[in-house]
């Protein structure tokens, strides 16, 4: 949401750019975390095996190790291959979100918690989804005013 949002105030540059990066190596922390924890639990669980939930924590740490190392190619602004890149990173992104969520509404089912957990997750990515929808209203309004305000002052002949 940092990158998403923050990037159309010209004034957040680069800042919005490092708030992103530390809150996704953060992120992959956690993520590793959880990947290291459903490891061990795994191999101390024998017979027991969730084949669903364990194969998308497999996918969510690949694809999120690769997303890391992807940082190391991220060609400058201006190369020819920016474009290809920001849309691999974007999808990459977009699916390590879905995966994410998906996969805590399976460990959630396999723990079978009481139900206020369940409630409360929802209730959180319940509210992320109204703040964006929110946000993304918002840069649009802002990126319109600019286009408008734009074509004002250089108008085509």
């Amino acid at each position: 949401m940092i990158a998403r949002y923050m990037r159309i105030f010209e004034s957040a540059d680069p800042a919005w750019f490092y708030l992103h990066v530390s809150c996704q190596f953060s992120a992959y922390v956690i993520g590793v975390a959880g990947w290291a924890t459903g490891l061990k639990l795994g191999s101390e669980s024998k017979g027991i095996q969730y084949n669903s939930h364990r194969n998308i924590g497999i996918a969510l740490f690949s694809i999120a190790t690769l997303q890391m190392f992807a940082m190391l190619l991220r060609p400058r602004k201006d190369h020819k291959f920016r474009f290809v890149w920001n849309i691999y990173h974007h999808g990459v992104g977009y699916s390590i979100l879905i995966l994410g969520i998906i996969n805590v509404f399976k460990g959630l089912s396999i723990l079978n918690p009481k139900h206020t957990y369940k409630t409360a997750y929802i209730a959180v990515i319940a509210t992320l989804g109204g703040i964006t929808l929110l946000l993304e209203a918002v840069t649009w309004v802002i990126v319109l005013k600019r286009k408008s305000a734009n074509s004002t002052k250089h108008p085509k002949p």
